[in-house]
């Protein structure tokens, strides 16, 4: 008898909603992360996109513990001389709350064409509303 892998047709992808009012910010996006990857199944398979649908909302609610919000730095280079860009977690939490929680969530994935592939799986929103209430999402507890 041979191993059992789950073809791409037989999985069942779920659309769970995560509620991120004062969550703190690390063990949310491990939470996500993990249910992105499809961990959280039985018939988990490292090689195959296995995980469901997430949608975040209140995402502009997250805690940073300790003094992450004044302390913590962004950085990213555009690749042109003098290019390099920064931005606080508290000016990135003001303007762009969702960029928080999906670079958070980004870092835990894995850095391959299956990883950008699961992060395509993440919807996140600032505030309450989501336009995904036709997917039925099941309320997920962090």
């Amino acid at each position: 008898m041979g191993t059992f892998f789950p073809s791409a047709k037989a999985i069942e992808r779920k659309w769970y909603v995560v509620d991120a009012r004062g969550q703190v910010l690390g063990r949310l996006a491990s939470r996500v992360a993990t249910i992105l990857m499809g961990k959280h199944k039985p018939d988990y398979t490292p090689f195959l996109d296995m995980g469901d649908h997430v949608i975040v909302i209140n995402a502009s609610k997250v805690k940073l513990t300790g003094k992450k919000e004044e302390k913590k730095i962004y950085r990213w280079h555009s690749g042109y001389p003098g290019g390099l860009k920064e931005v606080l977690a508290r000016d990135l939490k003001a303007k762009h709350p969702e960029k928080l929680v999906e670079w958070a969530v980004w870092g835990m994935l894995p850095k391959t064409k299956l990883g950008k592939q699961m992060f395509r799986k993440l919807k996140v929103y600032a505030g309450e509303d989501h336009p995904h209430q036709a997917q039925q999402p099941i309320p997920l507890e962090v």
